[in-house]
């Protein structure tokens, strides 16, 4: 049997990467001889529908079961009209998640675990703890994330940690400080020791939730997302019957935006006055059709 594992390296001993779409590898690996072939995906660049087009590779490479941290709507869509089995919420080492699927400890998904576009923007990094605003006399340094009672050289952070280091940061601090600063890092910090007394520093503003959606805007997303569900419905068609689809512009419609140029993986399309798309170069992936603001680009059988 054959499955897919997403994967954050080439080898059985790297991890099970938690987005599905942009993975960097899919590893395909036979799970009677653990026989591993890494497929770095091409898809992770994609400004949309890496989803679809990562999911239509696995289909293409004939695997029937996907494993993964999670999975979008548009990809399980493929995956259901493939016949393939996705199992999300997968961690770890691939080569623990190969054996564990082999016992039976995995469930297939029935329905995507995440929203559209999941993984587009990585997660940041983990900031460093911030805490309160403080204030203090001459020669305390309150502390404020890094171990901000550092001054240059002696300050004996009664925080978390020993601020050893330079304090070259806020204030300018480049005095003998002695006092005892109120940090909570560890070392290296923003030496405050020689700021005037009463100096408060301000906490970072509370964050923005985002804006709960519109009708209007989920209605236009379910639009997109039944547009797209029949272009796949049409190209798993054209896959069985051994035929293949190329992009067709209508030159009427067309403005020569250059979106689908921007959107096109094959390189196939050239905009000048007009798009055109070279029949030779295009794979018939509706990257473009999906990307044209103006609804200028379909799909046709070649000739």
């Amino acid at each position: 049997m054959n499955i897919a594992v997403t994967s954050t390296g080439p080898t059985l001993n790297d991890s099970v990467e938690a987005r599905f779409g942009r993975c960097p590898y899919f590893l395909i690996i036979d799970t009677d001889t653990l026989r591993c072939e890494p497929i770095e995906n091409p898809n992770t660049a994609l400004g949309g529908g890496a989803g679809i087009q990562s999911a239509q590779l696995m289909s293409e490479k004939g695997v029937t079961t996907v494993l993964t941290g999670n999975c979008g709507p548009n990809a399980f869509n493929v995956f259901g009209q493939a016949g393939i089995q996705v199992i999300v919420g997968v961690s770890g080492p691939v080569r623990n998640a190969v054996e564990q699927f082999k016992q039976g400890a995995f469930s297939s998904a029935g329905k995507p675990n995440v929203a559209s576009h999941f993984g587009v923007t990585p997660s940041p990094a983990n900031s460093a703890p911030r805490g309160p605003s403080t204030t203090g006399p001459l020669g305390q340094g309150g502390g404020m994330g890094f171990g901000m009672g550092g001054g240059r050289g002696m300050g004996g952070g009664r925080g978390m940690g020993k601020g050893m280091g330079r304090g070259g940061g806020m204030g300018k601090g480049m005095g003998r400080g002695m006092g005892r600063g109120q940090g909570m890092g560890g070392g290296g910090g923003f030496g405050m020791s020689n700021l005037p007394a009463g100096y408060q520093v301000d906490s970072p503003p509370e964050p923005v939730p985002d804006p709960v959606p519109t009708k209007a805007f989920l209605q236009d997303q379910a639009r997109i997302l039944e547009e797209q569900r029949r272009q796949i419905e049409q190209r798993i068609s054209e896959l069985e019957k051994g035929h293949r689809s190329i992009a067709v512009v209508d030159t009427e419609t067309c403005t020569g935006c250059g979106m689908c140029m921007n959107a096109c993986p094959a390189g196939a399309i050239e905009v000048k006055e007009k798009a055109a798309i070279n029949k030779n170069l295009c794979t018939g992936c509706a990257a473009c059709v999906n990307a044209c603001p103006n609804e200028a680009i379909t799909m046709a059988q070649k000739e």
